[in-house]
């Protein structure tokens, strides 16, 4: 279990490709034209992150992961990079009440940071396990920070060693610039769908993997987790 989580962390922090830092990406290219895009963007790119594991902790249970996710940026979104990359810290744990979990995330990764959580609902309808959810993030760069606000809902099945699931998910945010173009200000929204597979190797540790579509950008998130 040690040397999975190893080599995820790894694969996180040093083996994405070494674009430019989103702060020098943003400052050197912004273009009021394409900005609504790039928050659609970044949205998609926290958003994805609301059903890492399609399922949610039971109580007394806890949930730790660790999420590479990457938004491939639409054709009108001023950035130089083509795809927007992020690894999140997740954890969740499930109250005593109705099913209800809480869930923490964040990131602090290529300038951009992102912080935020949301509250679950896990339950099932036979053999299928189902879960939905609210989620606020503030994220921020040193050239505009914003905020984030979710809701998803996912169903998922388990197969053995394998839980495939399926998810959609509303994402709505709202960026401001700051110290260099200040006030300039955008909101977008976006319906997200997602479909991902959970491998279960060992005993409380699982592997994953997800794609995302919204009408202007895609994505996909891989990562390792533990559930007990």
């Amino acid at each position: 279990m040690k040397k999975i989580i190893a080599l995820f962390a790894f694969v996180c922090f040093f083996c994405v490709p070494a674009f430019a830092g989103m702060n020098s990406d943003f400052k050197e290219n912004f273009d009021i034209a394409g900005f609504s895009q790039y928050n659609h963007d970044i949205s998609t790119l926290i958003g994805m992150a609301d059903f890492h594991t399609g399922q949610g902790a039971t109580f007394p249970g806890v949930d730790i992961g660790a999420t590479l996710s990457a938004v491939r940026t639409a054709d009108d979104n001023f950035a130089d990079d083509e795809y927007f990359y992020a690894p999140f810290i997740t954890a969740e744990t499930q109250l005593p009440i109705l099913g209800i979990g809480i869930a923490a995330r964040g990131t602090s990764y290529n300038d951009f940071e992102s912080l935020g959580g949301g509250l679950k609902w896990t339950g099932n309808v036979a053999t299928i396990h189902l879960a939905a959810g609210l989620f606020y993030d503030r994220f921020k760069t040193d050239y505009y920070d914003g905020d984030h606000f979710s809701a998803s809902a996912s169903a998922s099945l388990d197969l053995v060693v394998l839980t495939p699931y399926i998810g959609i998910g509303y994402d709505y945010s709202e960026m401001e610039t700051k110290h260099f173009l200040t006030n300039h200000k955008t909101d977008d929204d976006a319906v997200r769908y997602t479909a991902g597979v959970n491998i279960h190797p060992f005993p409380f540790v699982y592997l994953y993997g997800a794609y995302t579509y919204t009408k202007n950008s895609q994505g996909v998130q891989g990562g390792v987790g533990i559930h007990f």
